[in-house]
């Protein structure tokens, strides 16, 4: 890449810019205000990264130190707020199968780019070697933020009923984790990201859902 711009600092940024849209809409559909919007939309970009540097002993968290990634989320929650002020476009987004499919597909961008960057930045922070514990923390990375979103939009989180969305990340983990030593760490990110959102989209399209325990018939 030239100057200074790697694939992991972009691929950073479009998992900052897809989770604070997600937060953004998840916030304008609680009828939240423009802070509330923004406020949301943050969380739900940088929190898991926060998360990951805390647990990794990273401080202050990196969300402190490169302002970009706040500012990234600001701007893109900021950018749907507008976006939505426009009749045309919230009743078009906010009906209910435009507004899962959108989400979604944010979600999943915002995941396989997240999972990736949390295995890497444990692997960079020396704990290359412990591939239960890399693993964990993009794990963590590619679903804190929905998981604060959801908990402060009073929602059940993602993670624990939408669309093999934790099951997704922890494919994309295992596989970077697999890779990342045998092919270049441009194309580990790449190809581990995209699997991620492949996976993400075809839980969507095809309804794939864990089990669950029907207690209908209890009733």
């Amino acid at each position: 890449m030239p100057g200074n711009i790697s694939v992991l600092f972009i691929m950073e940024l479009i998992g900052t810019a897809a989770f604070s849209c997600s937060g953004a809409m998840v916030a304008i559909k609680k009828n939240l205000d423009l802070l509330g919007i923004v406020v949301l939309g943050v969380i739900t970009a940088v929190g898991g990264g926060m998360i990951r540097d805390v647990l990794l002993g990273i401080h202050p968290p990196t969300l402190f130190l490169k302002p970009v990634y706040v500012t990234v989320a600001v701007i893109a929650a900021i950018i749907i707020f507008l976006l939505m002020r426009s009749k045309n476009i919230s009743r078009f987004l906010l009906t209910a199968e435009y507004y899962d499919w959108t989400m979604n597909l944010l979600d999943a961008i915002g995941l396989g780019a997240f999972t990736v960057v949390g295995v890497n930045t444990s692997i960079s922070a020396g704990q290359g070697n412990f591939q239960f514990l890399t693993i964990f923390l993009g794990v963590i990375t590619g679903v804190g933020g929905g998981l604060l979103r959801d908990m402060m939009a009073c929602e059940v989180p993602a993670i624990l009923r939408k669309h093999v969305y934790a099951c997704a990340s922890i494919a994309g983990a295992v596989f970077y984790a697999y890779i990342g030593s045998r092919i270049s760490q441009d194309m580990a990110l790449i190809l581990s990201a995209t699997l991620v959102v492949v996976i993400r989209l075809l839980a969507r399209h095809y309804e794939w859902n864990l089990p669950k325990c029907n207690m209908n018939h209890l009733n």
